[in-house]
């Protein structure tokens, strides 16, 4: 399976009738694997960021995480394994695996919820794969 079909068929699933804005599986280098047509352009410094928060958790809660200059309000997740954010109506999920990000970016309808169960099953999958 390629990644492109993890984006498309599995981060960008139907849950309830609603899915993700916008879903990327990120290198730990911070290279693109694979992302959908409208996930924003970041930069090298804001992965770099997201990586150090993983290592050191807690660093982002004070400043925010950011994505493609999108500033999230970091709100609670698992140390060292998931970052969880907010905006308005809208947040994003960051779920680390072996080798990868997993980003997965939602607005209303879909809840926080629905958002960390579609990408927090295909983290763990892929964990549960060595990857």
């Amino acid at each position: 399976m390629s990644w492109q079909s993890y984006v498309d068929d599995h981060l960008m699933c139907d849950i309830d009738g609603n899915q993700l804005t916008a879903a990327a599986i990120v290198g730990l280098d911070g290279f693109v694997w694979a992302q959908s047509s409208n996930f924003p352009q970041f930069k090298p410094e804001e992965i770099a960021a997201i990586l150090e928060d993983f290592e050191e958790p807690g660093k982002l809660a004070p400043l925010g995480l950011y994505l493609g200059g999108t500033k999230y309000m970091v709100i609670q997740g698992e140390p060292g394994a998931v970052i969880r954010g907010k905006k308005g109506s809208g947040g994003i999920t960051v779920k680390k695996t072996n080798q990868a990000l997993l980003f997965g970016i939602y607005d209303e309808p879909m809840t926080p919820g629905q958002c960390n169960v579609v990408v927090e099953r295909i983290g763990d999958y892929l964990i549960e794969q060595g990857i």
